[in-house]
């Protein structure tokens, strides 16, 4: 199955957070295989306080022997090995945000995982690193391509 995760920063060495999310998934879950890895874009916050730093943002598609539920609970060890508390204000600042994005074509309501990730069409951060690297990508729900997706969207998101 193909996955794809979003990985976010915006405290400490984010960079530096995003590559040991990379490597810690890599080493943990058993037959991940990283397909497709989206350059890093430094964004604005949004939805956060004033004056949150902004975050360091990528995608990267990986392929797995493993249902997406197994896959989100590695997303979550990972984010929690690397300093983010379980228990947190949302949008708060963070060393890590892993979101599981698609597990091809799978749609889930579960309020633990819904897939597609609900707002990942709204979202420029994540829209254009996927679109480097799944253009042509449809998701389930969607009629556009992620390319198309990321044209429509408000120039100020």
């Amino acid at each position: 199955m193909h996955f794809g995760i979003a990985l976010g920063s915006n405290l400490g060495d984010r960079a530096e957070n995003i590559r040991r999310a990379v490597e810690l998934l890599l080493a943990r879950v058993p037959g991940l295989r990283l397909s497709a890895s989206a350059p890093v874009y430094e964004t604005e916050p949004v939805g956060c306080a004033p004056g949150t730093q902004a975050f360091l943002n990528t995608v990267i598609e990986v392929g797995a022997d493993c249902t997406p539920q197994e896959l989100h609970a590695h997303l979550k060890a990972v984010e929690t090995a690397l300093g983010r508390p379980q228990q947190r204000e949302r949008n708060s600042p963070r060393t890590l945000d892993l979101d599981l994005l698609y597990a091809d074509d799978v749609v889930s309501t579960d309020p633990a995982l819904t897939l597609p990730h609900p707002r990942l069409h709204q979202r420029r951060f994540v829209l254009q690193p996927l679109a480097d690297i799944r253009p042509a990508l449809v998701l389930p729900g969607q009629t556009l391509s992620v390319s198309e997706l990321l044209g429509g969207l408000d120039t100020s998101l």
